[in-house]
């Protein structure tokens, strides 16, 4: 059936590592970020809405092995993230997974990869906003004594009409994305020493305040409760891989991108299983659940006093923006990636005088802040949670593939094949099956529709198929 074979070739053509290469050495990005930029960027996109909101929705699930769920969602994100860091060392390109997968399992998953990485930080960001308005909040009610209403501060079938804080932010951000990418790097830097010192001043207050028995009973709901709790809280890692979606913009990729992403991973974990430890600890799961800002809560019940929870919802509002800035700024490198290579519109990687794309940016921050007010929490965090896991596991999956391909490509972090993309692959699979039947339902949808997208458009405007380069990824070895 060579009509079929064609079709399959055409699907399964990968982007020559070697293209990827040279267009990276050619990109019209401007490269101004250094390791500590990296990091803060890793660091910045991923500790936020995570652990202040986050917690408290997971807890109920789980009881005090809520603990335990971090761990096992950090494991996750370890093996995925050693694959990635393999991955952005020897592809160091804008795109993240999008672009490693075109490298490796060819243009149809590369495609479905992009697509999951639009719903993984497109909707993160939004889940990120709504934690943001939640904080300001609960800041504005300790500082001046007035909240706003819930009919502007909760979407609908949350109470209210409209999000109004969480729109407002994701359009600050998209502002300050304009300004040039050395300017966000700068801000973002800033807020992630933020958010550090805050947690760690939770963390000081709230162990003065541990009491053992609030650990009973540990896991309620066994490893049924620990699974579904773990599924939630990966939401809390989402983000360690932005570093990988700045390949073209890093001044020295192939050594500073491994390393960013496997450090920023690592002082993540550490905050997050620190603070919930000790947030359990101090007032016992229900309290824990009680409260949208949960962490905010959990000082004014350890201390009886008001302003230990002001610094906390003040640093909270500072460092979820930060989330918000940086997780955007990903969305927008994927899509330059995808339209560059044909398969989006080519207006979105044209880059503005300040040297971003300043369409791409302006549409993501405008759709972002519309689901931002709509949406509410729970649903958003779910909906991310699929697209990141399917995505992460693709990345474990083209890491074997590259192996066996290009044995001889220069990598400058090599991880352990095949212990560890198997196990990411594994752990990826596990959690995924832990996501409530709506989430896959909504995935379902988004898949389609995504392929509808692909078939009738990207796949004709492919830019690597109008070269003539369709290259089976699966070889047969003489």
């Amino acid at each position: 059936m060579p009509g079929l074979q064609r079709i399959t070739a055409s699907l399964l053509r990968t982007k020559p590592v070697e293209q990827l290469a040279a267009e990276s050495e050619h990109t019209a990005l401007r490269r101004s970020m250094g390791l500590t930029a990296l990091i803060s960027l890793s660091v910045g996109a991923t500790l936020g809405t995570g652990i202040f909101v986050v917690l408290g929705e997971a807890a109920p699930k789980a009881g005090p092995a809520v603990v335990v769920s971090f761990v096992i969602a950090a494991l996750a994100a370890l093996f995925s993230a050693l694959s990635y860091a393999e991955l952005a060392g020897a592809v160091p390109v804008s795109g993240s997974a999008y672009s490693y997968t075109y490298a490796t399992l060819g243009e149809i998953v590369a495609w479905v990869c992009g697509w999951c990485l639009l719903l993984e930080y497109g909707v993160s960001v939004a889940a990120v906003a709504v934690g943001w308005g939640a904080y300001l909040n609960e800041f504005l009610g300790s500082t001046i004594g007035w909240r706003i209403p819930d009919a502007l501060a909760q979407p609908p079938g949350g109470g209210g009409v409209v999000n109004l804080p969480a729109a407002i932010v994701v359009l600050l951000a998209t502002v300050v994305l304009l300004g040039g990418v050395r300017e966000s790097s700068r801000v973002t830097t800033v807020t992630t020493i933020i958010k550090i010192a805050v947690l760690i001043f939770f963390v000081a207050v709230a162990i003065t305040a541990f009491n053992s028995e609030n650990l009973h009973p540990f896991a309620p709901s066994g490893v049924a409760g620990i699974g579904a709790a773990a599924s939630m809280v990966f939401f809390s890692f989402i983000g360690f891989d932005a570093a990988s979606t700045a390949g073209e913009e890093a001044r020295n990729p192939q050594r500073d991108l491994p390393r960013a992403i496997i450090i920023s991973l690592g002082i993540v974990t550490l905050m997050y299983v620190l603070v919930a430890l000790t947030a359990v600890g101090a007032v016992g799961i229900d309290d824990v659940s009680s409260s949208g800002a949960s962490l905010a809560t959990v000082l004014e019940q350890v201390t009886g006093r008001g302003w230990p929870a002001t610094i906390l919802a003040g640093g909270a509002v500072i460092a979820i923006a930060s989330v918000v800035l940086t997780v955007l700024y990903g969305q927008t490198r994927i899509l330059v990636a995808m339209s560059r290579d044909g398969l989006m519109p080519p207006l979105l990687s044209k880059v503005g005088r300040n040297r971003v794309p300043t369409f791409n940016t302006l549409i993501v921050g405008g759709l972002v802040a519309v689901l931002s007010a709509l949406i509410p929490l729970g649903e958003l965090v779910n909906a991310t949670n699929i697209g990141t896991l399917v995505s992460f596991g693709l990345v474990n999956i083209g890491v074997l593939v590259l192996r066996r391909t290009k044995p001889e490509l220069p990598r400058s972090f090599r991880t352990l094949v095949p212990l560890v993309p198997v196990l990411g692959v594994g752990l990826c699979v596990w959690l995924l099956f832990h996501l409530p039947g709506v989430t896959w339902l909504a995935f379902g949808l988004w898949s389609a529709v995504g392929l509808m997208v692909y078939f009738g458009y990207g796949r004709s405007r492919s830019l690597l198929r109008r070269a003539g380069t369709a290259q089976p990824t699966v070889r047969t070895d003489s």
